[in-house]
């Protein structure tokens, strides 16, 4: 008998990449396609085409970026909780932010790691998680303990996060369904919790420390 023919063949890791930056995407994609076990079947540019990817592609594990139009890969990973418990989450970033990592865990990813990871941490990322692991940059993971947790409350990081662009207070109102009262006092503490001077210094704060 032909030694080939009775080898069993190899059963690959299904995978979805997130990425909005078109080349990245693709070169990620190129590089895990020379592991023998990984087969990317499915690539998207948006976090809001995430978990219809996932479900239409039998994916079993997606990879997804943090910042992309539509959706955050963090908001993503929470939607396939609940939309395809079954697939693991890896969220490959390159902000790397101890706020981002206690955010990611919370939304139910597998693992998080820094885009400046060699290709191969990456893969063997997704064999791990595929095993019921969690894998998790150990130098992130020590900088989040040190940091302590995000001070900020979903409803505060909501009404900062719409502050984020400029607008005034009667127009998060509008947008979030709150008084202009409320969206004040929820500036106020949102300021107060960050150590910043005013509502553009606190975003700032927010974004670098991952909270927002």
């Amino acid at each position: 008998m032909d030694d080939d023919a009775s080898k069993t063949p190899v059963q690959c890791v299904r995978v979805l990449l997130a990425e909005d930056q078109g080349m990245v995407r693709e070169a990620l994609a190129a590089l895990l396609g020379l592991e023998g076990d990984i087969d990317v079947v499915a690539q998207v540019g948006r976090g809001d085409e995430v978990v219809a990817a996932v479900l239409a592609n039998d994916v079993q594990v997606a990879v997804l970026d943090i910042e992309m139009p539509g959706m955050t890969g963090i908001e993503a990973a929470a939607e396939l909780r609940g939309r395809a418990p079954g697939t693991k989450v890896v969220i490959a970033t390159t902000f790397g932010r101890p706020g981002y990592l206690r955010r990611a865990m919370e939304s139910g990813a597998d693992a998080f790691l820094v885009k400046d990871a060699p290709a191969a941490e990456l893969a063997e990322a997704i064999r791990r998680v595929l095993r019921g692991e969690r894998v998790i940059d150990p130098v992130l993971a020590a900088a989040a303990l040190a940091e302590g947790a995000n001070p900020l409350t979903p409803r505060e990081r909501d009404v900062l996060g719409a502050a984020a662009d400029g607008a005034v207070n009667a127009d998060i109102a509008r947008r979030l369904h709150l008084s202009e009262g409320t969206v004040r006092n929820y500036l106020s503490m949102a300021i107060q919790k960050t150590g910043a001077r005013n509502r553009t210094e606190a975003v700032r704060i927010a974004r670098e420390k991952g909270w927002l």
